[in-house]
């Protein structure tokens, strides 16, 4: 149950006259009606005929109207609209009283038995949410006592969903971006947008942000991106702010409808841009390169279970964040069909990504640089690149689903498990394709037979899970390309499973595939190197450290994977 207060009004006639309206641009408006008031005496226009707007308007001002013209507060209209779920059951007329009565007691516009309260009416025009309407004037003249009216709202809001059985919400931290106002969402739908333009605009900025190396090329970016830009200025010179407005988004007047990055996210502001695009390294991304971008993306977004073990918040956050920008990226070169899931994706972990803890921007700049030099690369051929850096972003949003749930972000985690969803399919749909061909590609059995007994011999707590996953000729394949051009597939499989243990995967085999692959595209080692390496092998051998050990997970029959802090399964490989 989502309680809103909206901004005040000045005009308790007009509101009234939006909750009764009906027809065209409020077709979601069914059967308005009065279900509680104040003391019940309040006229319902929808079931008297004789009762108008105005008479139900001068119940509410009564009190407003009896004090002197001075001491009335400008904006006297108080509105909060209390919404169900999409799940929970249709409430009866009753029960939205009762939930309208206990919403005014716990915001201190009507406490329970105070006989001076605020006058207030509940009405209902949808079957999920109904509209509390109330004066800020008690009727004994004085201001009710509704500081902190929104934290009080959401804890009553927490308290009801307990006692009818309804949805559990979790409740917020303060961090997410401003939601778009009624006005806003109704002229998206009167224009035929799906989504209104603040939203637009936040996707647009995010997206370029991404992608930008430097403030100044980011203002730039998002000018040839099809919006409007109008950069602000101090004195100096200096900029010291930005506005942006969606083309043909104009107001009355005719006007563009500026919003500043601040508005649109508070990590949008022009300050909070230059501390993070300060920490680029511009040579790395712009400069040549020895190390394929799409590899260096995903080592570092491996790394990111890492990082989050430390004990240290903002460094971890500072992942985070470059993981979300990663994500804000990912569309600008992935295929057409899977870009659908992978906005999604990227909108959903924006609001997992918010945090009240300051991230450190000095950190994660691997991953930035590699992400950023991405978007400059021409688009992806056969999808194995992606495939390969979506199959380490699924075992990153599983560490960072847990390092959020320690740490008690609700709203995150839940972000983080849709999220989750969605990366899932565009994996599916980018692995598809190289997976077909590797599997096409499948070596001789002698070759298959060769690499199984090193599969058994480096990785033996998940062997027979690989050889017999519907993939294995893939990984044969990709052991065997590996092997002509001068590696050894054995030390191979070992860095592939020291990097980072397999616990997490649902396909270890997968996960094998794209690590061996992006080791193999490595220059092999010279024959004096791999005499070394093999010396180090014998070695290691005969004292095998305790860390090389790696145990098997038992999973319960009745717990096929592993669930995130919500109780959700992870989706399957």
């Amino acid at each position: 149950m989502i309680p809103s207060i909206h901004k005040p009004g000045a005009h308790s006639v007009g509101a009234i006259g939006y909750l009764y309206s009906t027809g065209r641009g409020h077709e979601a408006h069914t059967d308005p009606h009065l279900v509680a008031s104040l003391d019940g005496l309040a006229p319902d226009p929808a079931r008297d005929p004789q009762a108008t707007f105005k008479h139900l308007a001068a119940y509410l001002d009564l009190p407003v109207q009896a004090v002197d013209p001075a001491e009335r507060p400008a904006q006297h209209v108080w509105h909060c609209s209390v919404r169900a779920a999409p799940e929970d059951p249709v409430l009866t007329d009753a029960q939205w009283a009762d939930i309208a009565r206990r919403m005014v007691h716990a915001t201190g516009i009507a406490p329970e038995g105070d006989d001076g309260a605020c006058r207030w009416i509940a009405v209902r025009h949808a079957d999920d949410h109904i509209h509390v309407l109330a004066t800020k004037v008690r009727q004994d003249g004085t201001k009710p006592r509704d500081s902190y009216s929104y934290k009080r709202a959401q804890a009553e809001a927490r308290r009801i969903e307990a006692d009818y059985g309804l949805r559990r919400v979790t409740p917020g931290d303060g961090t997410a971006a401003k939601r778009p106002t009624r006005a806003e969402t109704e002229k998206a739908h009167r224009t035929g947008r799906t989504r209104t333009p603040r939203e637009q605009l936040r996707t647009i900025a995010r997206t370029v942000v991404a992608v930008s190396t430097s403030p100044e090329e980011y203002l730039h970016l998002l000018t040839r991106s099809g919006v409007l830009v109008e950069t602000l200025r101090f004195p100096s010179g200096d900029i010291r702010g930005y506005k942006v407005a969606l083309q043909g988004d104009i107001n009355a007047q005719g006007q563009p409808i500026w919003f500043s990055g601040s508005t649109l996210a508070p990590d949008l502001s022009y300050p909070q841009i230059r501390d993070r695009l300060t920490t680029t390294d511009l040579a790395s991304v712009a400069g040549p390169r020895r190390t394929n971008p799409w590899h260096q993306a995903t080592a570092a977004a491996e790394r990111i279970p890492h990082h989050l073990d430390h004990d240290d918040d903002p460094a971890s956050q500072a992942h985070i964040t470059a993981f979300a920008e990663a994500l804000d990226a990912l569309p600008f070169n992935a295929p057409q069909e899977i870009r659908p899931h992978l906005r999604q994706a990227a909108i959903d972990f924006e609001r997992a990504s918010r945090s009240r803890i300051q991230a450190d921007h000095q950190h994660a700049r691997t991953l930035r640089n590699a992400v950023r030099a991405i978007a400059r690369q021409p688009a992806i051929g056969d999808g194995a690149a992606l495939a390969m850096f979506l199959d380490a972003a699924l075992l990153a949003l599983i560490a960072i689903q847990r390092w959020q749930a320690a740490r008690h972000q609700g709203q995150q985690v839940e972000a983080a498990r849709r999220t989750l969803v969605h990366i899932q399919v565009a994996y599916d749909q980018a692995a598809h394709t190289p997976l077909a061909a590797l599997t096409h590609r499948a070596p001789p059995q002698s070759d298959a037979d060769r690499h199984a007994q090193r599969i058994r011999q480096t990785v033996s707590a998940y062997a027979e899970q690989i050889l017999h996953d519907s993939h294995w000729p893939a990984l044969a394949t990709v052991l065997t390309d590996a092997e002509a051009a001068g590696h050894d597939p054995s030390r191979l499989l070992q860095q592939a499973t020291d990097q980072r243990a397999l616990t997490d995967a649902h396909s270890p085999t997968q996960i094998l595939i794209w690590r061996i692959q992006r080791l193999a595209a490595r220059p092999a080692p010279s024959p004096r190197a791999r005499a070394a390496q093999a010396r180090s092998t014998v070695a290691t051998r005969r004292t095998p450290p305790a860390s090389a050990v790696q145990r098997p997970v038992h999973q319960p029959e009745s717990a096929p994977g592993p669930t995130n802090s919500d109780g959700h399964r992870h989706p399957r490989r």
